[in-house]
């Protein structure tokens, strides 16, 4: 039986148990869909964070009472992982050069997929060992271990649903919603005002989901990507957690890119406006968010991808979509290709089917949006993955703060290879960065790879 049939038949199987009490995140509706709302294999937030961290959240509060606090966190320092300060874990035999001691990364791919290699730690918990001071007292070598016997499940990341693109699964939910009787046409009317308002970043609330990169062990992530974006994505977690080089776009004011939509330090909360031909996102921390949803349109096929206007990539894409009732079904394509720090790079070709499902509560009033994103990337990824989110509205716009527009003044210059600070009247050396061309990689490869047997990327401009 070939992979698709595999799917078809599990979504076979999803409709004979659809009836049945189901602990998950995902959008309670009262039909089997041919492409929304199928279950989580499993709901993250039951789960403990993999890396070796300080950091105390555990995920939603509702398990708290199960499992209320990680019970091998150390109770008098905090510290959560299997082993610290350049030890080994007990039972675990260390391979004889990782992460935290090669000098030559690029030469140890056949170790990758071990996540010994990066001692059981997630690609976030990386980022956060100097900050957080784990780092040891002969760092790199000295770093901590996380949990080796800890790990979300693949199945639970990669989409359940039997589409390879992005415009495939888009016209089977709209073929889906026609036969209900779609598209809904909404007018001023009649269109959900309740979704108007400002809203609650799911993580603010403990609410967790994979791309957070807290929960999934490093080569989990790497078996989701082709080869060339798994080199990208251990490349940046060497220079995290080996050279302490982060070169974070937002730490630059560069642009965020389009994955960071689902990182809280990206974006704290937004404000939703809808309107019967436009839905709008907004929001931001060190830069502004913003998604335009055009109701009804379709997208221009002629392009490399689909696009709604010029054949020029947009850092946020172009978003169509339509409502099936009070939910709103999108597609997004044109997405400039980008990175998002301990998240995984994606290209040029990235697209997404979103679903916005109104969340209600036992009175039947309106909490917030259940968000479930399809992420399409043949270039990156090797088969598509889910995330699922729930976001919850604080209040309408007649009160609370007005939503800031965010200015992003540089203070913090990449000098010799660091991000550091500078101050008024100082003068600085400065290289223009190629906002296209990979600028972290460019600064990584010049100041901390020195002596590295880089692999040759393909020339794409000779015929030899």
């Amino acid at each position: 039986m070939n992979h698709k049939a595999l799917r078809l038949t599990a979504f076979a199987l999803l409709a004979s148990t659809m009836t049945a009490p189901q602990a998950q995140t995902v959008a309670d509706i009262d039909f089997v869909s041919v492409g929304r709302a199928w279950p989580l294999a499993e709901d993250l937030n039951a789960y403990h964070m993999t890396g070796a961290t300080l950091r105390t959240g555990l995920g939603n509060p509702a398990y708290r009472t199960q499992i209320p606090f990680d019970p091998r966190r150390d109770p008098d320092t905090g510290f959560v992982g299997s082993a610290r300060n350049g030890d080994s874990p007990d039972g675990i035999e260390p391979l004889a050069v990782d992460l935290f001691t090669t000098t030559d990364f690029y030469q140890d791919r056949e170790l990758w997929q071990d996540p010994r290699y990066f001692r059981c730690n997630s690609s976030a918990a990386l980022e956060d060992f100097r900050g957080d001071g784990l780092i040891g007292p002969n760092p790199p070598a000295s770093a901590p271990w996380g949990y080796c016997d800890r790990d979300y499940p693949r199945e639970s990341i990669v989409s359940p649903y039997p589409f390879g693109t992005a415009q495939a699964h888009y016209e089977a939910l709209l073929a889906e919603t026609r036969q209900r009787g779609g598209p809904t046409q909404h007018t001023y009317a009649t269109v959900p005002g309740e979704w108007t308002g400002r809203y609650q970043h799911p993580a603010r609330a403990d609410n967790q989901y994979w791309i957070r990169m807290r929960h999934v062990q490093i080569p989990t992530i790497l078996s989701l990507l082709t080869p060339e974006y798994q080199q990208r994505f251990v490349q940046e977690a060497y220079h995290h957690g080996n050279t302490n080089a982060p070169q974070w776009p937002s730490q630059y004011c560069w642009p965020e890119g389009f994955l960071r939509r689902w990182h809280e330090s990206a974006l704290w909360e937004q404000s939703v406006m809808v309107t019967p031909n436009l839905v709008q996102f907004l929001g931001g921390v060190a830069r502004n968010f913003i998604t335009n949803i055009h109701i009804g349109r379709e997208l221009n096929m002629s392009g490399d991808v689909p696009r709604l206007g010029a054949d020029v990539p947009r850092w946020y894409g172009d978003t169509i979509g339509f409502w099936d009732g009070d939910t709103l079904i999108t597609w997004t394509s044109n997405i400039q290709g980008w990175s998002s720090h301990a998240a995984f790079e994606f290209s040029n070709r990235m697209q997404t089917i979103e679903i916005y499902t109104p969340n209600r509560d036992e009175n039947g009033e309106f909490v917030g949006l259940n968000h479930e994103a399809i992420l399409y990337d043949d270039e990156a990824l090797v088969e598509p993955v889910r995330i699922i989110r729930n976001i919850t509205k604080l209040s309408g716009f007649e009160t609370g703060e007005p939503q800031p527009f965010i200015e992003c003044v540089p203070t913090i210059y990449p000098i010799d290879g660091l991000g550091t600070p500078v101050n008024p009247g100082d003068v600085i050396e400065y290289e223009i960065p190629d906002m296209y061309g990979r600028p972290w990689a460019h600064t990584w490869e010049k100041y901390w790879e020195d002596g590295m047997d880089r692999p040759q990327e393909e020339d794409i401009f000779t015929f030899e």
